[in-house]
């Protein structure tokens, strides 16, 4: 028998596919640094739901959101604090940078992330895992 899935949850999928699709530049960068445990094997969803939310990019195994903004975001300044009460209430740490720090201060941004999720697993902090071999 199959799955029985909501019309909400195809709704919130097919809104993160479609954000996928449209990504920007900054997004399209910050994913060729996280993509395929590059970043020391830790592993990243990009335009992930949580809840009724689509989150830029998701380590779930560090408890990890990240989120890239754009001009928009000084605008809608309320929305996204409610939105980061929802994700911390779920249990994720929230990392937030502009767009231009992704390609003005990249490894910065880098290492940011890196000991977040470090934070998150003490085992792990300090070690280099190997691309594509995951922790026991």
């Amino acid at each position: 028998m199959g799955k029985i899935v909501s019309v909400i949850s195809k709704l919130r999928r097919d809104r993160a596919r479609r954000l996928r699709r449209a990504q920007t530049d900054a997004e399209t960068r910050l994913w060729e640094l996280l993509r395929a445990g590059r970043l020391e094997g830790w592993k990243w969803r990009r335009q992930a739901p949580v809840g009724p939310f689509v989150v830029d990019f998701l380590c779930r195994e560090a408890s990890l959101a990240v989120e890239l903004d754009g001009g928009v975001h000084a605008e809608q300044a309320a929305y996204d604090a409610r939105r980061e009460a929802y994700l911390r209430r779920q249990g994720l740490q929230v990392l937030r940078f502009w767009n231009a720090e992704v390609f003005q201060a990249e490894d910065e941004v880098s290492w940011k992330i890196l000991s977040a999720c470090r934070e998150s697993d003490p085992s792990r902090r300090g070690r280099h895992v190997p691309r594509g071999r995951r922790q026991a």
